[in-house]
């Protein structure tokens, strides 16, 4: 009786629950990431139709934007395929988007008319909103992640991983930004 007591204690605090349950909101936390994404590249059509019927010959601009989207939700890694380079590829294309967004809302200074319209303030604002769920989003999943790696990678938990799950550590996000390594230099 005291070797069953004993052997219940032990396989509690190994780990055979958390690990799986820390992989699932690794998934989880990754699923909600891709949800804010797709978010923003939902909302990129009506922003360029939008801009397109104030600045119709802003053509340039709108076709980069459109062909950044393509691309963005052209990129789909699951939870399951989740690796450094497969990060990197989605990242990279994230951020084209992002770029492309932000030489769009460039344009969209230059005509006051469209910056009064109220369909355009109302997608900025929902693109602002959506561009801070990504960042909460990223966030969550990289302290869901790092969870996950701990449990993995320190005992006792650890033991339980390499005997019965054999899972690997999960990649993290990098700062996808060149230069965003360093503090900003303002100029007055």
């Amino acid at each position: 009786m005291a070797a069953l007591l004993a052997s219940g204690i032990l396989v509690a605090g190994c780990g055979l629950q958390e690990i799986p349950q820390a992989s699932n909101a690794v998934d989880a936390a990754w699923g909600e990431v891709q949800n804010q994404y797709q978010r923003r590249a939902d909302l990129v059509p009506n922003l360029v139709a939008t801009v397109k019927g104030y600045a119709s010959h802003e053509r340039e601009t709108l076709d980069e934007v459109t062909q950044a989207r393509a691309k963005a939700t052209a990129v789909n890694v699951s939870a399951a395929d989740l690796d450094p380079a497969k990060i990197k590829q989605f990242e990279d294309a994230q951020g084209a988007l992002s770029g492309a967004l932000g030489r769009l809302l460039v344009v969209a200074e230059r005509y006051p008319d469209l910056k009064a319209s109220d369909n355009f303030k109302d997608l900025q604002t929902q693109l602002e909103g959506t561009e801070n769920r990504i960042s909460i989003a990223r966030r969550r999943y990289i302290e869901t992640v790092q969870q996950f790696n701990n449990l993995i990678t320190t005992p006792p938990t650890s033991f339980t991983n390499s005997l019965v799950y054999h899972k690997q550590p999960k990649p993290q996000f990098s700062a996808t930004a060149s230069g965003a390594d360093k503090a900003p230099e303002v100029k007055f």
